[in-house]
């Protein structure tokens, strides 16, 4: 494979072997210096060298993203795949032990994040979607007829959520 890969900093080909492929159109010409052998370990030890101090620059990354302080106070691990949570008062129904699976970072900015006391959840915990406010209206001419639609901003799980309704199905 001769693409670059930006977590080596190199082709896998080039990598491993240390130098790049030869493809015809790096071929070099004839009467070039060859390397001898002695230069080729030297090379090839600093390449080495070089992608393991990349790789290990990556994985420190990584690392610190999984790191991160989390919105609710781990308890305690529950066997290897859960976790329990400390929860607020406003989810006492919802239960505290989560699977590794269900917990994701919120990648939303912090004035996206809605507060829990504006969430809506029905009988059966579910989130209920509900029309903020209009942010617009139009009517839109189909034929001889008129559709009055109106632009509606939703309160969402991720944050506002913008979408063109009739105005018939939607009073806000």
């Amino acid at each position: 494979n001769n693409s670059y890969h930006a977590s080596i900093k190199a082709a896998p080909f080039e990598a491993l072997y240390g130098r790049k492929c030869r493809s015809p159109v790096c071929w070099a010409e004839v009467g070039d210096a060859q390397l001898t052998y002695p230069e080729i370990i030297q090379e090839t030890t600093e390449k080495i060298v070089q992608i393991k101090k990349t790789l290990q620059a990556a994985r420190d990354r990584q690392k610190s993203h999984a790191d991160v302080r989390r919105p609710f106070k781990v308890l305690s691990k529950v066997g290897t795949i859960a976790y329990r949570l400390e929860l607020p008062q406003q989810l006492s129904r919802v239960h505290n032990t989560f699977y590794i699976i269900n917990l994701k970072k919120c990648l939303s900015d912090e004035p996206l994040a809605i507060p829990l006391d504006e969430l809506h959840i029905d009988d059966k915990l579910r989130f209920v979607k509900e029309p903020m406010e209009i942010m617009d209206r139009e009517i839109k001419r189909l034929r001889k007829s008129r559709i009055p639609i109106i632009n509606v901003r939703w309160n969402s799980k991720r944050g506002p959520e913008f979408t063109w309704e009739m105005r018939s199905r939607c009073e806000v």
